[in-house]
């Protein structure tokens, strides 16, 4: 299977004061195209790091990153935020969404991007607003959607472009148990009926069980986690265990 993601010996270093803390060590990473993968690892394990890494969102001190077949760590910054642009659906915990601005308008903006004609636009608009169950909600500005409502909207937006990768950061961290596990079936469906493939940080293993593959992210090193094919665990097993109560 052709791999969608690809690290090769990434070497992700920050400087604090004087000194050089080495956050992730010569990780080697492949993601198949249509996987859809967990990153799991306690605050400050290097995660939220190696995400920004797949999403071009940050840049490899050493070694190389390929996605969808391209060098991001060799790109220009203008190159790469045009490739992120047309390439990678970001998904955040806090929606990020601009509170003046429609759900469809909101959706709207990674397109504004692009050179897609006003009608082609509107056209991916309602798409992505279709598949993730917000058609009656375009009009709706932020303030007037529920959490989940919220998030449908980011996902929404991270698929109009029809991106080769999704990458998730704590996507139910802000969500009601019951809402959560919406959002997982949702990102679920997305991998199993739309094909598409997706890297998700999360630091709770019942989020994590959505996925067909766990890794653990342990001082800069990728541990296995289980490997299962899984069908949506349901409310049942979801239950209590990391989203706050409604």
């Amino acid at each position: 299977m052709t791999a969608a993601v690809e690290l090769k010996h990434v070497i992700k270093r920050y400087k604090r004061g004087k000194e050089s803390v080495e956050v992730l060590h010569k990780l080697d990473l492949e993601v198949p195209a249509g996987e859809f993968l967990a990153l799991m690892g306690p605050s400050g394990s290097g995660k939220t790091t190696l995400l920004n890494l797949i999403g071009g969102l940050d840049r490899p001190d050493e070694g190389s990153i390929t996605v969808g077949g391209e060098r991001v760590d060799t790109m220009t910054n203008g190159q790469l935020a045009k490739w992120r642009s047309r390439h990678v659906g970001f998904v955040f915990q806090f929606y990020n969404l601009m509170p003046m601005l429609s759900a469809e308008r909101n959706v709207e903006l990674p397109l504004l991007l692009t050179s897609l004609s006003k009608a082609q636009r509107r056209a991916n608009v309602e798409t992505a607003l279709q598949i993730v169950g917000l058609a009656d909600r375009a009009k709706h500005k932020p303030s007037e959607l529920s959490g989940g409502q919220q998030q449908r909207v980011g996902i929404a937006r991270a698929l109009v472009s029809d991106p080769t990768l999704l990458v998730c950061d704590e996507p139910t961290g802000d969500l009601d148990r019951h809402t959560a596990i919406e959002i997982l079936d949702l990102l679920q469906m997305l991998n199993r009926e739309q094909g598409k493939t997706i890297v998700m940080v999360t630091h709770d293993p019942k989020a994590a069980e959505y996925a067909s593959r766990q890794l653990h992210v342990d001082k800069g090193q990728l541990v296995d986690g289980d490997t299962q094919a899984v069908d949506s665990p349901g409310p049942r097993a979801a239950e209590g265990v990391g989203w706050r109560e409604a």
